[in-house]
């Protein structure tokens, strides 16, 4: 995500990373937000909502965070679904890898079992 001259995503080894656009400078890294480790594919979709991000992560935690170049300011998190995909590595790694959906203010998310509604509502 591109914002405010700062560019907000995840690496190919799970680090949610903050870079400044006009440089490639890393301003901050973390991996907090994915999988607490370097992993190769290590993922979270990301998804901004005002002035916070709603982050999605491979382990099924629901995250509602602020980004900024200050850092990763983490709101509250959920673990909402189970991961169940073992193709990730290493072998046996379990993995959820689909981007959520949302509409009336609710949460759809699956695994390779289900699909679940999770309301957002305040």
């Amino acid at each position: 995500i591109i914002k405010d001259g700062y560019i907000n995503g995840v690496c190919s080894y799970g680090e949610l990373r903050c870079l400044e656009e006009a440089t490639g400078k890393r301003i901050w890294a973390t991996y907090k937000a994915t999988t607490g480790e370097s992993l190769r594919w290590g993922n979270a979709f990301l998804i901004e909502q005002g002035d916070r991000f709603i982050l999605f992560n491979e382990l099924g935690d629901l995250i509602i965070a602020k980004l900024t170049p200050k850092g990763y300011d983490e709101i509250d998190r959920a673990n909402i679904l189970a991961p169940t995909n073992t193709l990730a590595n290493p072998p046996g790694r379990r993995v959820i890898w689909s981007h959520p959906a949302f509409a009336n203010r609710c949460v759809y998310a699956r695994n390779d079992k289900e699909i679940i509604c999770v309301s957002m509502a305040e």
